[in-house]
Formats: structure tokens, C-alpha cells, sequence
């Protein structure tokens, strides 16, 4: 399977303010891509095709879902939604990490056929808040709104199945733990085994611990400082009690 070096899920209930994480973190990080998911939902005022979603028909979907084409899939707030392989291949083909922004069905899908993918779950500071961002936007009639907050309260109990945990009660620190999150992922030995093996290429090929006696303490136990070999061992007087015959 074609895989970038890292992939990074990022999911959360619906409100909780991902989008304007994302956009935030993806400005901050030019190493990363975003990956366009498809959904049969319509678009809305403010969104682009190609750069928001690939809005599809249930029919187009369903050709694709059929032929093997999507990583991850599912049915959310009544409308489908996946990623699909050729996300993972553009960011594989530009040598740049990929982020997706899914939901917990998927998510979980995702942790299945990448084994060791580093997941984020955001979570609002309170479900109020999260009410109140849904209401504000103004992007859902009423049994939408509804139904986006009952599923809400199902998904923020799924937040230990996730390797991080960000609250976002305040944007400016929310991203710079997703990107405190990039970071150490980057630094994983894994993925700098490259770099490790370039290095170690200028180092003679065998080699071990070498003893010393002089110069600077280097932090290693010498052989005169290991104590007396087990030839040297001055063998101590016996001293258990005879017992009497």
C-alpha cells in the first residue's frame, strides 16, 4: 500500500472546531498536505470544490466505494463520507505528510489498515460551547442541528480510543499542540531511520566499549575500575562451624 511518512488523523464531533484548527495548522505547516475527502452532502456557501470536499453523487460514491477506491468510509449525519487511496498518492508523490479530518467511524477504519497512524481527538471545552458554534454558523436547518448534537454526544466518548487528546478552548493554543503533536511524530526513530543510517555510514563498521585510564572521565567503567577479575579473587578463610563427628 502507498503510505506517506506520516499520516495524521485528526477527528472530533461536529462544532468542536476543527476546520479552523486545521486551516490554521496547515498555513503553519508547509510540510503538510490536507486530504480532500468525498461526501454526497451539498456544499456549503463558503466551500470550494477540490479544495473543501469532492462533492459527489450517492451514485459516484458508491462506484468508487465499490471498486476498492476509499482508505476509510462512513455514513455521518446522513450523508457519506470517505478518503480515498489517490489523497494518500499525491501526498506520497510530493513527499509531503497528509492530514485527515474524519470522523470516528472512519478514524477507527483508519487505525485498522495503518497500524501505528497517530490520531488526535478534539474535544470542545464544554458542550455548550459546542451548541453554540453549531447554532452560530447558521450552516444546518433544525433536525440537522439536532441530529449533529446527538451524535456529538456519542462521539466525545470515544476519545480514549485516540493516542492525543487536544481541548480546544482556546484556538492559538490548540494548534500549537497539533503542531507539538507533528513534531515528535517527525522525530520518531522510525521515521529518521534514513537519516540514522546515513550517519552511521561514516562510522567504522565494527566496534565496541574501549577501556582508558587516562584522560577525561568519559562516563564508562574502565577495566581497572571494574574491580578484580574473577582469576584474582583472593579466596576468603572458611568460616562455616565444623560440624562434630
Amino acid at each position: 500500500m502507498i503510505r506517506p511518512g506520516l499520516v495524521l488523523v485528526i477527528t472530533g464531533p461536529s462544532g468542536a472546531g476543527k476546520s479552523s484548527i486545521i486551516h490554521a495548522v496547515l498555513e503553519a505547516e508547509p510540510g503538510l498536505s490536507f486530504s480532500v475527502s468525498h461526501t454526497t452532502r451539498p456544499p456549503r456557501p463558503d466551500e470550494r470544490e477540490g479544495v473543501d470536499y469532492h462533492f459527489v453523487g450517492k451514485e459516484a460514491f458508491e462506484r468508487l466505494r465499490s471498486a476498492g477506491g476509499f482508505l476509510e468510509w462512513a455514513e455521518v449525519h446522513g450523508h457519506f463520507y470517505g478518503t480515498s487511496f489517490s489523497e494518500l498518492e499525491s501526498a506520497e508523490r510530493s513527499g509531503k505528510s497528509i492530514l485527515l479530518d474524519i470522523d470516528v467511524q472512519g478514524a477507527a477504519q483508519v487505525a485498522q489498515r495503518l497500524p501505528g497512524c497517530p490520531s488526535v481527538f478534539i474535544l470542545p471545552p464544554d458542550y455548550q460551547s459546542l451548541a453554540d458554534r453549531l447554532k452560530g454558523r447558521g450552516t444546518e436547518d433544525q433536525s440537522d442541528l439536532v441530529r449533529r448534537l446527538r451524535n456529538a454526544a456519542w462521539e466525545v466518548r470515544r476519545w480514549e480510543s485516540f493516542d492525543y487528546l487536544v481541548v480546544n478552548d482556546a484556538l492559538g493554543r490548540a494548534v500549537a499542540e497539533i503542531r507539538a503533536i507533528l513534531a515528535a511524530e517527525r522525530l520518531r526513530t522510525a521515521r529518521r531511520r534514513a537519516a540514522a543510517e546515513k550517519i552511521l555510514s561514516t562510522f567504522p563498521l565494527r566496534g565496541g566499549p574501549a577501556a582508558t585510564s587516562s584522560g577525561p572521565s568519559s562516563g564508562l567503567t574502565s577495566a581497572s575500575d571494574a574491580g578484580p577479575a574473577s582469576g584474582d579473587v583472593e579466596s576468603a578463610p572458611d568460616r562455616r562451624p565444623k560440624r562434630e563427628s
